[in-house]
């Protein structure tokens, strides 16, 4: 299939790895009614209950699995790769599986789509642990200075990438998300996700560092806007996806106290800051709006208003399981 602008109504088949994971199931819910969808999925974070099993083609396994995975990149007109290790910390930890799972994984991944001339590829990056502390705002252009193994096997994705859509002539995307947050997160570690747990739950909120690291929050479902924007052209490259603002973790805290009326200052518990983790961190988004038509709407207040909004939905239905 030739993806160009003009294309953006035909009906595609998009291969998601990692579907059942946070990006993936809201951006099954994004294009669902749009377009053919397989969905690969291991279930070591991600479960089949957060979608509906009629709208996808559904594969329980590995992506680093050769005779799974080639079936399905054979079938499909896109791969949107979300499946990763994606912990700072647990790759410090133990940096063999985040270099098998994201560097070697994806070598292998575009090696299939080599083989059998499938030319798309959607590649889910990262930003600030890619380019490490430095200047500011990150952009593409920045040298790259990975601070943890994670953000180094990000970075051999992005490498590969470049490589085989200058070799091979593939349609190669690396999208590198900023710290993106949303519906469907409740099993995430991130700082959104865990904050809105201890919330719920009346526990301590802990800041690692003072409180003024910055991060760069994107709501999830302009990141799927994004990548279904990308669908339907005929690119290549790097861009960076986030707001375009900084915003500190004490900012975050004081705005979520404003979205769930619930007093959270007298939970915070400091503690030092961790090895690897970047101190400052948002981006230039200019990039991705010229070249991709990326578009975030969603400003923080609204999308951690639709978060919580669902946080508590979710605590609900978890409530009456164990009740039952």
């Amino acid at each position: 299939i030739d993806i160009s602008k003009n294309k953006i109504d035909e009906i595609m088949h998009i291969l998601i790895t990692g579907g059942l994971g946070f990006i993936g199931c809201n951006l099954i819910d994004t294009l669902k009614n749009k377009h053919t969808i397989s969905v690969i999925d291991n279930e070591t974070t991600g479960s089949i209950q957060a979608i509906d099993i009629n709208d996808v083609n559904y594969v329980c396994g590995n992506f680093t699995d050769k005779e799974y995975i080639h079936n399905l990149v054979e079938q499909a007109d896109v791969t949107v790769h979300l499946a990763a290790n994606t912990s700072v910390i647990d790759s410090i930890q133990d940096p063999v599986s985040s270099f098998d799972n994201n560097s070697k994984g994806i070598f292998d991944l575009l090696e299939i789509h080599r083989e059998l001339g499938k030319k798309n590829f959607i590649f889910a990056s990262t930003g600030g642990a890619i380019v490490g502390d430095g200047a500011l705002p990150i952009k593409e252009d920045i040298v790259a200075n990975p601070l943890s193994p994670y953000g180094a096997s990000k970075l051999v994705g992005e490498g590969y990438l470049s490589a085989y859509s200058a070799s091979y002539g593939m349609n190669a995307i690396a999208l590198r998300f900023a710290n993106v947050y949303g519906p469907k997160s409740f099993h995430k570690g991130s700082v959104v996700a865990e904050y809105y747990r201890r919330i719920m739950n009346d526990e301590e909120i802990i800041v690692y560092g003072d409180g003024n690291q910055t991060r760069d929050f994107i709501y999830v479902g302009d990141i799927c806007g994004a990548i279904e924007s990308c669908l339907s052209q005929n690119v290549s490259g790097t861009y960076q996806l986030g707001s375009g603002k900084e915003t500190s973790i004490i900012e975050l805290i004081r705005t979520m106290e404003t979205v769930t009326g619930k007093s959270i200052e007298k939970n915070i518990v400091f503690k030092p800051a961790r090895n690897g983790e970047v101190i400052r961190s948002y981006c230039d988004i200019t990039k991705a709006k010229n070249c991709i038509g990326y578009n975030p709407k969603v400003d923080l207040v609204d999308g951690l208003d639709n978060t919580w909004n669902w946080f508590q939905i979710k605590n609900g239905s978890l409530n009456k399981e164990k009740a039952a």
